[in-house]
């Protein structure tokens, strides 16, 4: 299939041939700043599709402690349904903490925030949040045990100082899962304020997503109405009144005891919370959420008898203590698939791709393989055949000049209609699978790291869909990878296997900043690895491969190359 188009402006031919400084000659001086006439003559702009083996690879349970985000709720799609949960160690703010005497815990309160996308206010100046990190609106319930399963730091089994890693099917390794028991220990109780009684009540644990904040108040009793006085609006999020009991035998009734004298006591002493969520009427929300800084917190209000000899004896005054989360968390994945994933055919190449995060499945992308070749050499394969169309080698396969100028190349992706809704992800990840990092497209395009929606958008084309709606169905996706292919030309690259994956956030992929891809737990020779933002996302997508009976649908790969015109 070969196409042929003429470049409509003369600024992008001119820019085409200054991105390949010095090559050959007969494309013009490159250090000349204009085009003339005569020179535009010359060129021609032409396109040409090639095929792609593109086949199906399962993961299996995947790595998922210390994940810069916790996955927490419920996803259904036509994969059917993953429940995703975690367990965290907490931190103490402060060790050796003395809370004084007389305490009375006023109330204690789990905050965790939702990702705020952007704020802006209404016509009656309320301000209003976009949460951009909740799939989903329906309730969910949600049960907070204390964990009772110890967390390790390092991997006794493997090299000195090798971190212990932990799985998404709650295993540290093949043989040893993490008993349910002791991540279930004894489960914490949910309350709220009843300002009739002036008492905690227990309620139950259905959480419903808040996208509007919290208005905190206090009451004021030097104010004659006694009206709650406003205090300050929190972000969207979980925001949970926990019964108080509990932390007053954990964390009050020790003070100036061992277990909270040092960080290795306190681990040993208090091994965390797991936090588990549970369908309501079947379906909920899967909620994505930061664990990584201080705003997510337990913090503990109380107060105290003063030490002022001045006051009344009876005089009391506030205090709080915070409990961080952290340093370990491990994600837990429970799928319930309506779908059978299965490795695909490596050589011919699959029908379908099946994209799935988590505990999921990608796919590999191999280029120039298994295509028709019109040549008497038996000893060429398809790979160095397309490249001899496009440059010069001399007799060791070193690049010696360009035959053919190479503008633009993408990978083109269409979705099955048939097979999926409108939740299918808004980005996919394209990967080198043999050194896990990505493309070099990658590394030239812009990272915007306050909405990553936008970010690396030129070489990573968010989803198509139909009508430009949010909502609408996915129609394909377009992946550039000219300077990826440049490489395989110019730079004698090798022509390694590609990964396709599914992505949360484009931006966790950059290894300047994030840490390395996730291994699986039953790793196969060649050692493959998951893009961190395909584990932590629960969508998924099909895909047409290679192999489709609608051949308009087929994944390819198309280049727009510039030649001279003889």
């Amino acid at each position: 299939m070969k196409k042929y188009k003429f470049a409509p402006e003369l600024i992008c031919l001119c820019l085409i041939v200054l991105s390949f400084v010095g090559c050959n000659t007969d494309f013009v001086t490159l250090e000349s700043d204009v085009l003339n006439s005569d020179d535009i003559n010359n060129f021609n702009i032409q396109d040409i599709s090639y095929d792609v083996v593109s086949y199906n690879k399962v993961l299996g349970p995947v790595q998922t402690e210390d994940m810069s985000l916790g996955t927490l709720g419920i996803y259904n799609d036509n994969f059917g349904t993953t429940a995703s949960s975690f367990v965290s160690q907490l931190t103490l703010s402060d060790f050796n903490p003395q809370f004084g005497e007389g305490v009375i815990i006023d109330s204690v309160v789990l905050t965790i925030p939702y990702f705020i996308k952007s704020t802006q206010f209404d016509n009656e100046n309320n301000l209003i949040f976009d949460i951009d990190s909740v799939i989903g609106r329906d309730p969910i319930i949600l049960r907070i045990f204390e964990n009772q399963y110890f967390i390790r730091d390092f991997d006794p089994n493997g090299d000195f100082d090798a971190k212990q890693p932990y799985f998404s099917n709650k295993s540290a390794s093949e043989s040893e899962p993490i008993p349910l028991s002791l991540l279930e220990g004894g489960e914490l109780g949910f309350v709220e304020y009843n300002a009739e009684t002036e008492q905690l009540e227990p309620i139950d644990n259905i959480i419903d997503i808040n996208e509007n904040g919290y208005i905190l108040t206090e009451v004021d009793n030097e104010d004659e109405d006694e009206d709650p006085q406003f205090i300050s609006i929190q972000p969207p999020g979980l925001r949970i009144l926990l019964d108080p009991t509990f932390w007053e035998d954990k964390i009050i009734e020790k003070e100036g005891e061992p277990e909270l004298a040092s960080p290795n006591n306190f681990n040993d002493y208090f091994r965390g919370l797991y936090f588990k969520a549970e369908p309501v009427n079947g379906s909920g929300s899967h909620l994505m959420l930061n664990l990584t800084n201080t705003n997510p917190n337990i913090t503990i209000f109380y107060s105290r008898l003063t030490e002022d000899p001045d006051d009344d004896p009876d005089t009391r005054e506030n205090d709080s203590y915070i409990l961080n989360f952290g340093p370990n968390r491990i994600n837990f994945m429970d799928n319930d698939f309506s779908v059978e994933l299965s490795d695909g055919d490596e050589t011919n190449g699959d029908a379908r791709l099946l994209l799935k995060g988590g505990e999921g499945s990608v796919a590999k992308i191999k280029l120039f393989n298994g295509e028709d070749i019109d040549d008497d050499d038996d000893n060429i394969n398809s790979f160095e055949f397309w490249k001899s169309q496009y440059v010069e080698t001399d007799d060791n396969g070193n690049f010696q000049g360009i035959k053919r100028l190479v503008n633009e190349a993408n990978l083109v992706f269409f979705v099955d209609q048939d097979l999926v809704g409108s939740r299918e992800p808004n980005r996919i990840y394209l990967y080198n699978t043999e050194n896990k990092t990505p493309l070099i497209d990658y590394f030239l395009d812009i990272q915007n790291n306050g909405l990553p929606s936008a970010s690396i958008i030129n070489h990573l084309g968010p989803l198509q869909r139909e009508g430009d709606e949010s909502n609408g169905q996915g129609i394909k996706y377009k992946i550039k990878i000219t300077e990826h292919i440049k490489n395989l030309l110019v730079r004698d690259s090798t022509n390694v296997e590609l990964g396709l994956a599914v992505s949360l956030n484009v931006n966790l992929e950059n290894p300047a900043t994030n840490p390395p891809q996730r291994i699986m737990q039953q790793p196969s020779t060649e050692n493959f690895t998951v893009p961190i933002s395909s584990v932590l996302s629960p969508r998924g997508t099909v895909l047409h491969g290679n192999n489709s009976e609608d051949e308009s649908k087929r994944v390819y790969l198309e280049i727009y190359y510039t030649e001279p015109n003889n």
